[in-house]
């Protein structure tokens, strides 16, 4: 059997398709630019390659989805054949065949073993009982989410670094949880006796009972796990065992082969990673390097990146590993580099112990002091980078060492480093790679440099340091790292908050003048509007024109300019009566109506002159503003509880409904959303929201900074078993200095996640009121709660603020802009053309015409004639925003920019998806040119010549405008002449689309 492919490549067969056989498989494809190489791999698991560091993320998310490291199309494109769930059974050496389970023959050139470990089982009587669970594998997380629901107690068995992953995820479930250990301390492989005592500490502090030098004898149970006994004699109830007491090489394959293996396990490798047959290759956790079996992620991907790189014709050898770990376990920083374990004649340590910070350093130097070996960090690791760097160059010290331990900013500098040194252990990014790249490509901020050389994308503990080389880049170029809100503020959202709080400003106007420049823009404008709401509650609608279009309408935009509309449903109760008036006002204007996930009830479809009237027969059934437009307070959703569930513990309807009532029209930063979960089962999913509470015995778990979305993030625990008022002057508190201190459009998650110390350090003060700030907190949370108004009814109940509605300032016409059809029995608007608008719709739109069409084009003699006419008056048009007018059948939007003293006018229809919605974005201005954002996609035109300000090829049709005696004028041609243009039934969205030709050919004769 031939093992090369009909186009003459070499056939290397991948055996695991874990994290390393992964990056294998992608360095190869990288460095193999000629193709010489088919790759084949078999993935035991029914799926392939995710990532297993971040699973307890799993938790969270319920999506195996979220962990994937490639979709089915990279295997695809890069020509890689992946049999999924078809284990490799055997290697015949002698004729260079793998076989797999499922009977697959492949002949290779190369076999590459990434079959990484597996778990220890510890040989204890019971172990096989229906309740024990191993924590290796997505299926293993999927078992203990199905049997934690039936269980209150969980033990896991190790105490190292999955073990406290393990309890972490035990103790997000709702499980009161112990954590058995053999050794005399925790994580005994990276941490000293010292600061195992302080993890232990701040482990228990969550709640986790910690049992050290403990050894299992047996697991008692009747077929299923009750309880667990030790060889001391003592005894542990629990209900559900997580074994995560170590691994042990999956080198079966090997041995079956007759390749060489430890006496330990493991395959032996050389420095080329060969293994006893020069054909066959070992990497990652399945290989015995030098008598060094590596569990670490870092060092497998440097083993892949070796063999990739000498199948394609380098020439690299693997001298070893740097054990350097830094982890965030149960929200507490551990790490450990260099040398720590260094005995006393290599090297002198140096403590800093602080029992009050929860701190703890031991620095191992040199004996003269004047080099770093190694250390062992607990509590507070942001100095990792650094001190990791300086263990492993072993250079001199820039300082002495007790400038080292005490966190002197020079230590911090990135100065000193040496170019090769390491700044990303887990992708071997360098700082010389790392600072090349910045240069060559030009890069500006942490995302481009995330995608072009992988630093910080793995455990995400270097980004601090890539983020100081980045900045250092960019100023020794001359660069001005930029963090302004945009080109109106040489601010940042936080500074605004406090600048506006102090100065007590109370207009964007006050503000812009007093502390910015130019008119504003979509961005500032609504940032503005957030913190004048935070701060001082005025109605939205008194800030109407610096909304974006949800807010100004009280409503969220949908397709074609129609909105939808959501009244709140405290905690998701709701009684019959108001179902039927929910029903009854669909019915009546003909919206499609869907249960969201946030337990309410979504009309869909409203025209927007249409929202006062809904609002008002809402109001009156006793229905609020769900604020489900705006960046606030959307729901607190929460599960029955004891009012119905049998297994309930606390009344979560009652406590969801009064949270919710309290925080409602809490505006933020980004929207915030909240739950109650009655029991631990979790039903109402509170550990994925911006803050969550569940029902314990005692009272309520305060879980916090987590979210659903994009990128899902497990919430994590500020405090435990709180009454009602405890709870609720804590939330007050976070809240408020979520809302004053994180940036615009971040939500809670992103917050935590940029936040120096993280979830201790937030606990400090919320909890302990580190920063004093705690008294204050509450009072301006209060005030918010205290001037609360509905602004659905604010609007019902003024006419002045109802006028806004109309879709028309010069008429009370009414259109429809986009069909409908009518689908599983409820009518939705018609789909958008799947490739955006036809360009051949836009051919007259974006003819070269000067702006007031005195001429067709450039070949027509015939002058158009054109002429003023008036609109409306003054009062009509919102100031610094923009209103509709109809001309016949064609819609024009008016702008009264008054901060600038001008008006403008422009075609209503944004040309990206002929949505007729341009009279309803946020008015400022680029650089000087006044400018208009459409509502629906943020794309921007020049007011004044029509243009696309985005860097897209669309454009605008603009008109002269003219103010007299307080009557507005606009200069237009007749008509029929603008209609066969810009009428709305050309551009209207549908099943059957207006005939544009016969709009041209109408234009033509005209």
């Amino acid at each position: 059997m031939n093992p090369q492919s009909e186009h003459g490549q070499k056939t290397i067969v991948v055996i695991g398709h874990g994290m390393v056989g992964h990056r294998f498989c992608e360095r190869l494809i990288e460095y193999d630019r000629d193709r010489n190489f088919r790759i084949v791999t078999f993935c035991e698991e029914p799926r392939a390659a995710y990532d297993r560091v971040g699973l307890t993320s799993f938790f969270a998310s319920r999506s195996a989805q979220a962990l994937m490291l490639a979709n089915v199309d990279w295997y695809r494109d890069h020509g890689i054949e992946l049999h999924v769930g078809d284990r490799a059974s055997a290697i015949d050496r002698e004729h260079r065949i793998v076989t797999s389970g499922k009977g697959l023959e492949i002949a290779y050139d190369h076999v590459v073993l990434a079959t990484g470990s597996i778990p220890f089982v510890p040989p204890v009587p019971g172990i096989d009982k229906l309740g024990v669970f191993l924590y290796r594998t997505i299926d293993d997380l999927e078992r203990i989410l199905a049997y934690a629901q039936k269980v209150r107690k969980a033990a896991v068995i190790g105490g190292g670094l999955l073990g406290l992953e393990a309890a972490k995820a035990t103790l997000d479930l709702g499980l009161e949880t112990h954590v058995v250990e053999f050794a005399s301390r925790l994580m005994p492989r990276q941490v000293d006796d010292a600061g195992s005592r302080l993890l232990v500490r701040k482990i228990e502090a969550l709640g986790v009972t910690v049992h050290l030098q403990k050894s299992t004898r047996e697991i008692l149970g009747d077929q299923q796990v009750e309880k667990m006994v030790f060889t001391d004699g003592s005894e542990l109830e629990v209900g559900m065992i997580v074994v995560s007491a170590g691994i042990r090489p999956r080198d079966e394959l090997a041995r079956q082969c007759g390749l060489q293996v430890g006496e330990r396990g493991g395959v032996a490798v050389n420095d080329l990673l060969q293994t006893s047959d020069e054909r066959v290759f070992a990497i990652g956790e399945v290989a015995l390097h030098r008598s060094m079996v590596y569990g670490l992620v870092a060092p497998g991907y440097e083993m892949a990146d070796i063999l990739a790189t000498n199948l394609c014709g380098g020439n690299r050898q693997f001298s070893g590993a740097d054990l350097s770990t830094k982890l965030k376990l149960m929200g507490v920083d551990v790490a450990s580099f260099g040398d720590y374990e260094a005995p006393p004649e290599r090297a002198r340590p140096l403590v800093y112990d602080d029992p009050f910070g929860g701190v703890y350093k031991k620095l191992l130097f040199s004996p003269d002091g004047s080099k770093l070996v190694g250390g062992v960090l607990v509590g507070d690791a942001g100095e990792y980078a650094t001190l990791s760097s300086l263990a492993k160059t072993g250079k001199p010290l820039p300082m002495v060492p007790g400038e080292l331990i005490i966190g002197k900013k020079a230590a911090a500098s990135v100065d000193g480093m040496d170019d090769d040194c390491q700044v990303c252990s887990c992708n071997n990014v360098t700082k010389g790679q790392l600072c090349g790249v910045i240069a060559d490509k030009n890069l500006t901020n942490l995302g481009e440099v995330k995608e072009c050389t992988r630093a910080g994308t793995g455990c995400g503990g270097c980004i601090p340091l890539v983020t100081s080389l980045l900045n250092r880049q960019l100023a020794a170029a001359g660069v001005k790292v930029n963090q302004n809100l945009c080109e109106h503020f040489e601010y940042t959202r936080q500074e605004l908050f406090q600048i506006v709080k102090i100065k007590e400003f109370k207009t964007f106007d006050d503000l812009v003048q007093s502390h910015g420049r130019g008119q504003g823009c979509e961005i500032c404008k609504p940032a503005v509007a957030s913190i004048l709401a935070s701060l001082w509650n005025d109605n939205i609608m008194d800030h109407a024109t610096l909304q974006d279009t949800n807010d100004r309408f009280l409503a969220n935009m949908q397709r074609g300019g129609l909105y939808s509309v959501i009244p709140r449903v405290p905690g998701g109760e709701i009684t019959p009566d108001k179902l039927i008036v929910l029903g009854e006002v669909a019915k009546k204007y003909s919206l499609y109506t869907k249960i969201t996930g946030a337990q309410r009830v979504d009309l869909f479809g409203a025209e927007v002159q249409d929202l006062p009237d809904i609002w008002e027969e809402l109001v009156a059934a006793g229905f609020e503003s769900g604020h489900a437009y705006g960046k606030a307070l959307r729901t607190v959703k929460s599960c029955v509880g004891t009012t119905w569930c049998r297994y309930g513990v606390q009344d979560s309807v009652a406590f969801a409904i009064r949270v919710e009532n309290r925080y409602k029209g809490l505006r933020a930063p980004h929207k915030i959303k909240a739950a109650v979960s009655g029991c631990t089962r979790e039903c109402a999913e509170a550990q994925s929201k911006d803050f969550g509470l569940i029902a314990t015995e005692k009272g309520y778990n305060l879980y916090v900074c987590g979210n659903g979305g994009a990128k899902p993030r497990h919430a994590d625990l500020l405090a435990a078993d709180l009454d009602e008022e405890t709870a609720i002057r804590f939330i007050d508190r976070f809240l408020m200095y979520y809302i004053s201190t994180a940036d615009r459009l971040t939500r809670t998650s992103v917050w935590l996640a940029n936040m120096d110390g993280g979830i201790a350090y937030l606990r400090d003060v919320i909890v302990n009121d580190r920063l004093g700030i705690a008294d204050e907190l509450e009072r301006q949370l209060q005030f918010l709660v205290d001037s609360y108004k509905c602004e659905w009814a604010e609007v019902v109940n003024d006419p002045a603020r109802r006028r806004w509605f109309k879709q028309f300032m010069n008429t009370d016409e009414t259109e429809s802009c986009i069909e409908f059809v009518h689908e599983r029995g409820q009518r939705r608007p018609a789909d958008w053309p799947r490739d955006g608008v036809d360009l051949h719709q836009l051919t007259f739109l974006n003819r070269q015409q000067p702006a007031s069409l005195e001429s067709a084009s450039p070949d027509d003699t015939q002058e158009i004639p054109v002429r003023w006419v008036k609109v409306g008056i003054v009062d009509d048009f919102p100031r610094d925003g923009g209103a509709s007018i109809k001309y016949g059948q064609s819609q024009i939007a008016v702008f009264h920019f008054a901060s600038r003293g001008e008006w403008y006018a422009t075609q209503n229809m944004c040309p990206h998806k002929n949505a007729f919605v341009l009279s309803r974005g946020i008015v400022g201005d680029q650089n000087g040119i006044p400018k208009v954002a459409c509502p629906l996609h943020k794309k921007t035109y020049s007011l004044e010549s029509g243009a696309c300000l985005s860097g897209e090829e669309y454009s605008i049709r603009v008109f002269p405008v003219k103010v007299e005696d307080r009557d507005v004028y606009l200069e237009l041609p007749p008509q029929h002449i603008l209609d066969a243009e810009l009428a709305t039934d050309l551009y209207c969205i549908g099943d059957c689309p207006a005939d544009i030709n016969s709009a041209a050919e109408v234009a033509s004769i005209t």
